[in-house]
C-alpha cells in the first residue's frame, strides 16, 4: 500500500485557504493548471510509497513513538511559492522548527521499520496547491498568495494516510486518502 505521514490542517484553517486559493482560479493561466482537492490537502512530513503490509505493525510503533516524543506546536498557513515551473504551494508559519522535528522523526520511523525512503531531503514545510505537466509561470499565483496569512492552530496528532491513486483514467481524477493510524503528540490520547 502506499503510504506518507501527514499533519492535516483544522477544517477551519482549510476553509481560509480555500477562499484565497478561490481568487487564483480567477488568475490568467489557471485553468492550465490541475488543482489538489480539498479533502486532500495535507503537510506531508514522510513519503514511503509502497510500503508491504508485513511492515505495518513495527511502521505503526515507531510512528507512535516518534509522536510521543514530539509535543504539539502552534502552525499557521501563509503565503506561498512554486517548486521549479510545474509546482504551487502555500507555505506555513510558526513552529516551523518542531514540524521540521516531527518530519525528522517520521522519516527516521519509517527507516527503522525496514521501508526503502528516498533519499533524505532537508524537510520543507508546504501544502500543495497546484500542479502542471508544462513549464509555467507561477510567479503571478505566488504573487497573489503573498499577503495571504491564516489563523494559528495547534498541531497536536500525526497521521499516517493511504493514498489510493486514481484508476479510472477519467480526466480530473485525483487520489483518495484514507487514515490508517492517527497519534496524539506528547502521548496525550
Amino acid at each position: 500500500m502506499r503510504l506518507f505521514a501527514a499533519v492535516l490542517p483544522p477544517d477551519e484553517a482549510l476553509r481560509e485557504l480555500g477562499r484565497a486559493v478561490d481568487r487564483l482560479h480567477a488568475l490568467p493561466g489557471a485553468d492550465g493548471l490541475r488543482w489538489t482537492g480539498r479533502p486532500g490537502w495535507h503537510f506531508t512530513l514522510a513519503f514511503m510509497g509502497e510500503v508491504d503490509e508485513a511492515l505495518l505493525p513495527d511502521l505503526r510503533e515507531r510512528l507512535g513513538r516518534a509522536a510521543r516524543r514530539s509535543d504539539g506546536f502552534r502552525l499557521r498557513l501563509r503565503g506561498g511559492g512554486h517548486f521549479g515551473r510545474r509546482t504551487l504551494w502555500v507555505g506555513a508559519a510558526g513552529g516551523l522548527d518542531a514540524l521540521r522535528m516531527l518530519a525528522e522523526r517520521t522519516d527516521a520511523a519509517a527507516r527503522r521499520a525496514g521501508v526503502a525512503m528516498e533519499e533524505h531531503r532537508r524537510y520543507h514545510a508546504h501544502l500543495t496547491l497546484a500542479r502542471t505537466r508544462t513549464d509555467t509561470d507561477l510567479r503571478p499565483f505566488v504573487d497573489a498568495l503573498a499577503p495571504f496569512e491564516g489563523r494559528p492552530w495547534t498541531v497536536s496528532r500525526l497521521l499516517l494516510v493511504r493514498s489510493n491513486l486514481p484508476g479510472g483514467g477519467r480526466p480530473g481524477e485525483r487520489p483518495r486518502y484514507e487514515e490508517t493510524g492517527s497519534w496524539s503528540l506528547g502521548g496525550a490520547d
